[in-house]
């Protein structure tokens, strides 16, 4: 009933304006019905209804055993990102799918759905670029103003218990490095708390990783920034090309200068999602969709990262 699940109740209401819209509280003690839900009940009531869809939006530790119950009825599932909080329950939920059978499931990694990603990926794809040689990614926001309306110290960004961290919270960009580089091994971590948010959780992750190719990636998260940057940045043999995801802009720089590949700065970003959930009902195998097996990857990385990292002492 956060945030995210709001804006997916509206976003079905306009994808399914006739439908009806069941909510269900993680906590089962919330009856508050959202605006644009229909009903607010049981999950096992749910279950006996069996709806065309179901999409998971609770707090991370909690998507696992929910999405078993729904796979288990064959209700199409999409559950909202990271896929879960660790990849040990990652990897029990793919175990569950691969022993039943159960593939209608998709993660919502939205950013796949930024029409700037297709032209980056694409790009990047065509060989333009020549040999990569390096990749840099940076996303950072200040934690407090993510979500104006609570104090951020309560909110499930905070709480390692609920799958807070930087990591977690922001590992959109693992999602989109391994959908466009393939798989990547994790070569360093350095994970670091500021006396600034006062968190049990990082608010700093800096990651080195390295493809097949030996295309080096240097990622950065963190919670401080007061500014909201979100950039990539290839570096290659025949230039650089720069993917500013908030501005949607794709821009090329070589030898001859710059030349802009994409920018629509414009873009209504609520239609990453509306986009996802249409693509997942027309086509769930759309190669867009982030996977039960890709996300599971990305969470075997934040796994060990946590495991790897050398933790320093708040700054």
């Amino acid at each position: 009933m956060g945030s995210i699940a709001k804006r997916h109740i509206s976003n079905l209401k306009i994808l399914h304006p006739s439908s009806i819209i069941y909510v269900v509280s993680s906590t089962g003690k919330n009856f508050s019905k959202p605006e644009n839900a229909d009903f607010v009940i049981e999950i096992d009531d749910l279950l006996k209804i069996k709806p065309q869809l179901a999409i998971i939006a609770s707090p991370a530790p909690f998507h696992v055993n929910v999405a078993k119950k729904l796979l288990k009825h064959d209700i199409p599932t999409i559950i909202e990102k990271p896929l879960a909080n660790t990849f040990q329950s990652c990897s029990n939920l793919q175990s569950f799918c691969d022993s039943n059978s159960f593939n209608t499931l998709a993660v919502g990694y939205c950013l796949r759905f930024l029409p700037s990603a297709h032209v980056f990926k694409s790009f990047i794809e065509s060989g333009a670029l020549g040999n990569i040689y390096n990749v840099i990614c940076n996303v950072g926001q200040f934690l407090p103003s993510w979500r104006p309306n609570i104090d951020y110290k309560n909110s499930v960004s905070a709480k390692n218990e609920l799958g807070g961290g930087a990591l977690l919270e922001l590992s959109h960009e693992l999602d989109y490095l391994l959908w466009i580089f393939g798989d990547l091994t994790l070569q360093h971590s350095i994970l670091r708390k500021t006396d600034e948010l006062e968190l049990d959780v990082e608010d700093i992750a800096n990651l080195v990783l390295v493809n097949c190719n030996d295309v080096h990636v240097n990622l950065h998260l963190d919670f401080i920034q007061k500014s909201y940057q979100r950039k990539c940045e290839i570096i290659g043999q025949n230039g650089r090309v720069i993917w500013d995801l908030m501005k949607n802009e794709v821009t090329f720089y070589n030898s001859s200068g710059k030349s802009t590949l994409y920018s629509k700065p414009n873009y209504d970003k609520n239609n990453m999602y509306i986009d996802l959930i249409r693509t997942f009902e027309e086509d769930s195998s759309n190669s867009s969709l982030a996977t039960l097996e890709s996300s599971t990857k990305v969470l075997k990385i934040i796994d060990e990262a946590k495991m790897i990292n050398s933790w320093k002492k708040k700054i």
